[in-house]
């Protein structure tokens, strides 16, 4: 999904919506109520002392006699113990023990109505615009409202829990304390004795999602955690490896238990089936996806990380109307709570160019790009990094950034779609942590003389400047961020790089992707220059500052294509399809159309996969014409620019990048 720049005439925090045949869409999503933007500093009477966090975090534990080493391994899950600044998160969350406090609806355009890119991408079809609207929703979910409830239990103001991050604490302190009170547990100091009322602390409803929150809590308490907060302050949390909690309190707690119905899910994340309906309407119209038999027809090669632009009840909606688009799974910001809606086997509608959703998987995270603030919990980072383990084992998919894609690293499939492609999940997904969830951290692979770099800035302290998060030009609030800007030359005086399929003047915007790299993606070094190193980068030399000092990248080694001896350019292709001749009867030909880059003699990219152009014919609702098209013609996957793109094999040379 995509963040989009606001108009300056809105309210700041709304999102333009963009007319689709003659209609303005909107559709009402939960946002937190923003009022008056918080303040940075702590109110009157603020209760944060002097010796910071961790003294806060003692005691807060000591006054409502919760064990500190469970309200800190609560607070990690919740925020990794950041404050933001007294911000709300996409949920409404508040401080380090993210107390929610989402208080009003505000209309909001659906997501796939925004900017100009067809989810489906199948040039065979006429491009797909839909126009739908999620009903209010009546009633806010408990989980969506434990700030007014720690008011309650406190008798501190809503406007200390938010800003004051002691107040903050205390009041996650008393939800807890409230918690085992209910489950008829006395408060003991024994962390293990706490098991029950951290799954309560959740929010979830269904005691699947309840568990898997609190085994990763108790995960934290045994492994032990060290980290430097937002604000600049070091948090220790002790290990306990031999940590043993009581998980039958889980029986007391009186929540829900959700049916799976056969979802592709490891056992170590909570899971429903919320099916997204493959119905015939209209004149010969269906949707919202097509039937298939992967991996059986076609290999899955990719998997394709989108934000929500919307709150989970109403992105839901969306996904079960027919007539708009899918994708396979959502995770909800608050818990880490997974709903699939379409199968593995099946081809979800999702990231605009067909030969990638042919041969994907896509994740939709609750969230808003163009929100700073409105930050991805641990809990989703880590339901959703076990998700992409379990899928990548069960059907080979490398763990990697030319397989493990975001929205805004799939290429538009051909000229006139590229400029409106998504761009989620944006420059505040965290890419180096999601990866060492993984198990894959992104690190150096070779010496000096490797000829690559893997982008790695450090996210907290790279603080690029990006506009547009509220209003067109105007500066968004400083946050770290997992991408880096590049220049025409070594130095940030030189103009921004250019891409010209986007064919705009590149600008700081948080959705213009001309000219940045992003965390994890493999360059071809081109040149150095003192504290700054150059890429080849869109068919150009590419500048980004690099000190030895405070790297943001990390050198590496693989496979690059360069033209083949005698060629002064190659096209590249925004997809892998086969050539005319290998189309049988009744299958139309889809033209293989380069894209408005060339990759010039002497340059070099970086291979991410070999593969056969392939094409999935599905356009019709009965499955008896379904066919899949496999070309001799080979291609290599590559990273061109800020999304990846494929080339000819033919027109190339792969070489080793050393040397």
């Amino acid at each position: 999904m995509r963040g989009s720049v606001p108009d300056p005439r809105r309210t700041p925090g709304h999102r333009r919506a963009r007319t689709t045949a003659g209609a303005l869409a909107t559709a009402a999503l939960l946002l937190p109520l923003l009022g008056a933007a918080p303040s940075d500093a702590a109110p009157s009477g603020a209760l944060t002392p002097a010796g910071g966090l961790q003294p806060a975090f003692a005691a807060a534990a000591a006054e409502y006699h919760v064990p500190q080493s469970v309200l800190l391994g609560v607070s990690y899950l919740q925020s990794r113990w950041d404050t933001h600044a007294g911000a709300p998160s996409v949920t409404g969350g508040y401080g380090p023990m993210h107390l929610t406090d989402a208080r009003t609806v505000l209309a909001e355009a659906p997501h796939h109505s925004d900017a100009t890119e067809d989810a489906r991408g199948d040039s065979a079809r006429a491009p797909l615009h839909p126009v739908t609207e999620i009903p209010a929703s009546s009633e806010l979910p408990a989980r969506l409202t434990t700030l007014p409830k720690a008011a309650e239990l406190t008798g501190l103001s809503p406007e200390a829990l938010r800003t004051d991050p002691a107040a903050n604490l205390a009041g996650g302190a008393a939800l807890l304390a409230a918690a085992q009170k209910d489950l008829g547990e006395p408060p003991s100091e024994d962390p293990a004795d706490w098991y029950g009322a951290v799954a309560r602390f959740s929010g979830a409803d269904d005691s699947a999602t309840a568990a898997a929150y609190a085994d990763d809590v108790y995960a934290v308490l045994r492994s032990g955690e060290t980290r430097t907060t937002d604000t600049g302050q070091r948090v220790v949390l002790a290990g306990r490896p031999d940590l043993s909690p009581d998980t039958s309190q889980l029986g007391r707690t009186g929540l829900r238990t959700v049916k799976a119905g056969g979802t592709e899910c490891p056992s170590s994340v909570s899971c429903e089936w919320i099916p997204a309906p493959y119905e015939e309407f209209g004149d010969s119209d269906y949707g919202n996806h097509d039937l298939g038999d992967r991996p059986a027809s076609q290999s899955i090669r990719y998997i394709v990380v989108h934000d929500t632009e919307g709150a989970w009840n109403g992105v839901l909606n969306l996904v079960q109307d027919p007539t708009y688009v899918s994708w396979n799974y959502t995770l909800r910001s608050t818990d880490g709570h997974i709903a699939q809606h379409v199968k593995a086997k099946d081809v979800a509608w999702h990231a605009g160019n067909w030969y990638v959703n042919a041969k994907s998987i896509g994740l939709e995270h609750e969230g808003f790009l163009a929100n700073p603030d409105a930050w991805y919990t641990e809990a989703m980072y880590r339901s959703s990094a076990r998700l992409v383990k379990y899928l990548a084992k069960r059907y080979g998919i490398p763990l990697d950034r030319q397989h493990i894609l975001g929205h805004d690293t799939v290429p538009g499939p051909t000229t006139s779609t590229v400029p409106g492609m998504h761009t989620d999940p944006g420059p505040y997904w965290d890419w180096r942590h999601y990866f060492e969830l993984l198990g894959r951290p992104i690190k150096a692979s070779a010496g000096k003389k490797g000829g690559l770099v893997t982008i790695r800035p450090d996210y907290a302290g790279n603080q690029p400047v990006y506009t547009g998060c509220a209003t067109a030009g105007v500066p968004c609030p400083a946050h770290g961020s997992g991408e880096v800007r590049l220049y025409s030359g070594p130095g940030d005086t030189y103009p921004l790089i250019k891409d010209v399929g986007l064919g705009t003047t590149p600008t700081t915007g948080v959705n213009d992707l001309s000219s940045r790299v992003s965390t994890g993606q493999q360059y071809a070094v081109a040149d150095r220059d003192g504290d700054w190193t150059a890429i080849w980068y869109l068919g150009q030399k590419a500048w980004f500052e690099n000190p030895a000092a405070s790297p943001t990248a990390v050198r590496a080694t693989g496979l690059v294509v360069t033209p083949k001896d005698g060629l002064a350019s190659v096209p590249v292709y925004g997809r892998a399809y086969p050539e005319a001749s290998a189309y049988p009867a009744g299958v139309p030909a889809q033209a293989v159309s380069p894209l408005p880059y060339k990759l010039l003699e002497g340059q070099r990219y970086v291979v991410g996969d070999e593969l056969p152009g392939e094409y999935y014919y599905a356009v019709t609702f009965g499955t008896d014409s379904h066919q899949v098209v496999i070309g001799q013609d080979r291609y290599y996957e590559i990273q061109f620019g800020h999304r990846v793109a494929f080339v000819r094999a033919a027109d190339v040379r792969a070489v080793p990048s050393a040397g």
